[in-house]
């Protein structure tokens, strides 16, 4: 890592492996349900004990399976993972065959997710860890090392927002509640949600993640459990950090695809931490880039490994053309 504040978009990378699009469960983890102080929480673990920890938290209508299994399978992502312990967090109730709760259940605040995160370290007895967070997830992680930092020693951010919501989203997403709790998944809730991980357009450009999400998401959603998620979410207050005052204390690599739809508030994200210490990449031809660009972000993330003194003997399968 350099001490400057790298901007860069990466363009030009080729890949060879195709990315293996599947959302059945991998039989590699074993799932615990973890009793915290605002509710239980699943998670899925694999890998020695005695490794560094890398722990993941998904985005809005995803869990652990959809937003991350794909992608650590990913051929180039399967020889990072190997080097350490692996935990994926699911968000109260957002995890496959979640029954639902009940209209009174009193669903964690942001900030109690974050706090959920300090219990699961707590309860596995893991000191620190390197994290991965997709939008609401890299929400919750900057929460957590922002109060915890001692237990972090670096974070991979996609689409991470760190202000409250807009007009714009409190709008759309209070309308997606409305008929998460009376209907389900609506053809509204549907389309909002393909927009929120695909971006603009998405119907003509990634037609086989429209397929496998539009079934996901139709199928697979607890629709009452992600109301109350979501509900939290657009309620979240700002994170108060200052570049010039506190700020996060970890090394940040800070993503975005550039056909996402939430490039501003990466942006305005990235003006809020440290420049010795992120790296702000836009990620081209691609909105949810971890299914779409895995070869990118694959190179980005052990490039910045690395740079955090992680001596990986990975063979670089992509080539600058």
């Amino acid at each position: 890592m350099s001490g400057q504040q790298d901007h860069v978009e990466l363009t030009n990378l080729s890949i060879t492996d195709p990315l293996e699009r599947t959302l059945e469960k991998d039989t590699m983890y074993t799932e615990e349900v973890v009793e915290t102080s605002t509710g239980n929480v699943t998670v899925a673990f694999a890998g020695e004990r005695n490794k560094p920890v890398l722990l993941t938290y998904h985005d809005l209508g995803l869990n652990y399976i959809s937003n991350f299994q794909a992608f650590f399978n990913y051929p180039e992502m399967k020889e990072i993972v190997s080097s350490f312990c692996v935990f994926h967090i699911n968000a109260p109730g957002q995890e496959e065959g979640a029954a639902p709760f009940p209209e009174d259940y009193e669903y964690p605040t942001m900030e109690q997710l974050a706090e959920q995160v300090q219990e699961v370290l707590n309860h596995f007895n893991l000191v620190r860890y390197i994290g991965v967070g997709v939008g609401l997830g890299a929400n919750v992680l900057i929460r957590h090392a922002f109060a915890y930092p001692e237990r972090v020693d670096s974070l991979m951010l996609v689409n991470a927002s760190t202000t409250k919501s807009g007009w714009m989203e409190w709008g759309w997403q209070k309308r997606n509640v409305s008929h998460l709790r009376s209907t389900g998944v609506t053809a509204v809730v549907l389309d909002y949600l393909l927009w929120h991980h695909l971006g603009q357009e998405y119907a003509t450009r990634a037609h086989d993640l429209v397929n496998v999400y539009q079934h996901y998401f139709e199928k697979d959603l607890q629709a009452i459990n992600l109301a109350k998620l979501v509900e939290q979410y657009i309620w979240r207050s700002d994170i108060p950090l200052d570049r010039q005052g506190a700020t996060l204390q970890v090394p940040a690599l800070n993503l975005v695809g550039i056909l996402s739809p939430f490039i501003e508030d990466t942006v305005t994200t990235n003006g809020k931490l440290a420049p010795s210490k992120t790296n702000w990449m836009k990620i081209q031809d691609s909105a949810m880039v971890l299914e779409e660009r895995p070869d990118k972000v694959c190179e980005a993330f052990r490039l910045f490994l690395q740079g955090q003194g992680y001596c990986l003997k990975i063979r670089s399968k992509m080539a600058l053309q």
